[in-house]
């Protein structure tokens, strides 16, 4: 058997998105389906075919779980039955999209593996609101952990108020963030969310925990996505361009408990792990804060993107809520001088979709959206209502439980 050639490089060249929310007369939609069609995007975006797939990484669902996710989906495509297949299933949260491209990189640089897709795809819309409770409860529901209904965000909602305590989040911060998704939603054509929400309107509203409203909740939707990662053997195998796509240059991973302590005094830092996989990722691309144009940041809930917007380097440990309303107010303001002709993103490049606060989050899908986003940034085919200008390097991010995993992946536009 010949020795595996390593490839120079591996790249992202394709991704794929299914409508948020798609309704059907025939069938109820399904993850299955929604990954399926998500898949057939990525692979026509890219221009190659489902037998050149000889990698597939699956995301798990919560409204259809199947055991081995990835073997199902694979059996169902029919992938599998096959020879020299590799397909893996991925658990780690909402950080599942990101765990999967840096794994499906792994696949193709030590594994053989040339084409590799990594898919993620859930219909919890589709669910009622108490059967979604109820399996979203028993995610991260512990004995230990003391969590009302609802456990995710009363989870977050303690985190919080340990940042308010120790280190002077304002209420106002926190909601600046669903504020400020809603405009870079706005200016998206499939973002769920079409008119920006004002501070006053969020803090205003229901309230699901302490200091958490429902308007700072992830929007729950249904949907899929999926990305096509090959070696550079592959594109010299099928005549596709050298630069093609999107270089992942770097990755890191990091793990914190599955909850915070019931207790806000005893909550420490080491519960993060966010710092911890942003170090390692800039590490390995060689980069900093800096040297990135472009940012896919996990924000589930305001806590969530304010912790982020620190751990990867854009504000001082303590000052990312502050960096966040500042820049709020002066995109309002710069809407409000020039609507046509200001962008947001030269200011706050981002999440320029909108993030899970805003622009739609299926359950575990989401961090893909941020690779798909980041992606459309690089190739600059975003559009003039959010393309950030001059983009070659992108940072995604995803999180998984309450703070419990974090992968991060650095991304380069650039020739061979």
């Amino acid at each position: 058997m010949p020795p595996i050639r390593i490839p120079r490089s591996v790249r992202i060249i394709g991704t794929g998105i299914t409508p948020l929310n798609p309704r059907t007369t025939a069938n109820p939609v399904s993850p299955t389906l929604l990954m399926q069609q998500a898949l057939r995007f990525a692979l026509d975006n890219a221009g190659v075919r489902l037998k050149d797939l000889n990698g597939l990484i699956a995301v798990p669902s919560l409204a259809d779980t199947h055991f081995m996710e990835a073997h199902y989906l694979a059996t169902q495509i029919g992938m599998l039955p096959g020879k020299s297949k590799i397909v893996r299933t991925m658990d780690t949260g909402g950080a599942g999209p990101v765990t999967g491209l840096l794994e499906a990189k792994r696949m193709i640089m030590h594994e053989g593996a040339d084409l590799v897709a990594v898919v993620a795809g859930d219909a919890v819309k589709n669910l009622s609101g108490e059967e979604f409770l109820k399996r979203a409860d028993q995610t991260c529901a512990h004995p230990a952990a003391e969590l009302p209904s609802p456990v995710i965000p009363n989870g977050y909602d303690r985190v919080a108020r340990y940042q308010m305590k120790n280190f002077g989040i304002t209420r106002e911060q926190l909601a600046s963030c669903s504020a400020l998704m809603s405009i870079m939603a706005s200016r998206h054509p499939s973002a769920l969310t079409k008119t920006p929400r004002t501070i006053e309107q969020i803090v205003n509203s229901r309230h699901v925990a302490p200091v958490t409203s429902v308007l700072e909740c992830a929007r729950r939707a249904d949907g899929g996505a999926a990305i096509l990662l090959a070696s550079s053997n592959f594109l010299e195998k099928h005549n596709l361009p050298r630069d093609m796509g999107v270089v992942v240059a770097g990755g890191g991973e990091a793990s914190g408990p599955l909850f915070p302590p019931k207790d806000i005094n005893h909550m420490s830092e080491e519960m993060f792990s966010c710092e911890e996989a942003a170090g390692v990722a800039y590490d390995e691309a060689q980069v900093g804060p800096s040297e990135i144009d472009f940012f896919g940041l996990y924000d589930c809930f305001p806590i969530c993107l304010i912790r982020a917007v620190e751990a990867v380097g854009l504000a001082p440990k303590g000052h990312g809520g502050a960096f966040v309303e500042e820049r709020y107010h002066q995109i309002v303001a710069g809407l409000a001088r020039d609507p046509d002709g200001f962008k947001p993103q030269d200011l706050f490049p981002i999440n320029t979709h909108g993030g899970l606060l805003a622009f739609g989050a299926p359950w575990e899908v989401p961090a893909m959206y941020n690779i798909v986003e980041a992606f459309a940034q690089l190739t600059h085919t975003a559009g003039p209502a959010r393309q950030v200008r001059n983009a070659r390097r992108a940072l995604v991010y995803g999180n998984g439980g309450i703070f419990s995993a974090s992968a991060i992946a650095i991304l380069h536009r650039r020739r061979e």
